[in-house]
């Protein structure tokens, strides 16, 4: 009987261990699908001609945001939600692996529409890049941050937007009356870095420190460095 018991015992543990393999297994398909559409934005966006001053303003940047699929619509009642992935750039111009962001909000008003949008936010600074990395941050909230639109094909955008300490760039599907990021959380996923990462890891940690990385984001490093080499 006791042999019987400690079979039992260690099936169980066997099955408990295939379980969370499996958990983790899915967890890192998840967050490498989200590296993956994030790759094929920044080829997306900054191939597309309409969008030229984009990689001038990405050669200045010192992190960058892309968001592959941002989701918004509604009737009276509105919200948004999407996940994203932060990058740094170190001062000889590699970028790190990425940081991963949840992106949310909620209004109220009159709206209708849907709206599917492909979003890249150039950091331009320590100080925008700062107050993302400290605590949930919130479009149009923080005064102290100047935050400009690049929209495609418009005359001089690059000029306009050097002042900004952000500068977002948004591809768009669809209709809807509003900024497409006013009102827009900024939060780091923690449970998302420690899954691609294998370990407790700060966004900080990640786009600041460059103290990991994972091989699978090479491709998505390697499509910044591309279009940010001058």
């Amino acid at each position: 009987m006791h042999g019987i018991g400690r079979r039992r015992t260690l099936a169980a543990l066997l099955a408990a261990g295939t379980c969370l393999s499996t958990q983790a297994a899915f967890a890192q398909a998840e967050e490498q699908a989200l590296v993956d559409q994030a790759t094929l934005t920044v080829n997306e966006i900054l191939g597309d001609p309409n969008f030229k001053d984009g990689i001038e303003l990405l050669r200045k940047a010192r992190a960058a945001m892309i968001i592959p699929r941002k989701f918004r619509a509604g009737f009276i009642i509105g919200g948004e939600g999407g996940g994203g992935v932060l990058l740094g750039r170190d001062g000889s111009g590699s970028w790190t692996s990425p940081a991963f962001f949840g992106t949310g909000a909620g209004s109220l008003g009159l709206q209708i529409g849907v709206q599917d949008a492909q979003v890249i936010m150039l950091i331009m600074n320590d100080k925008a890049l700062n107050a993302i990395l400290d605590s949930q941050f919130k479009f149009g909230a923080d005064a102290s941050l100047a935050v400009a639109t690049l929209g495609a094909g418009i005359a001089g955008a690059t000029t306009s937007a050097l002042g900004a300490d952000i500068v977002t760039i948004s591809k768009t599907r669809g209709l809807f009356a509003g900024a497409a990021l006013e009102g827009t959380v900024l939060s780091s996923r923690s449970e998302w870095n420690k899954a691609y990462f294998g370990r407790e890891v700060s966004a900080r940690q990640i786009v600041i420190g460059a103290e990991v990385h994972n091989p699978a984001a090479d491709g998505l490093r390697a499509a910044l460095m591309r279009f940010s080499q001058s």
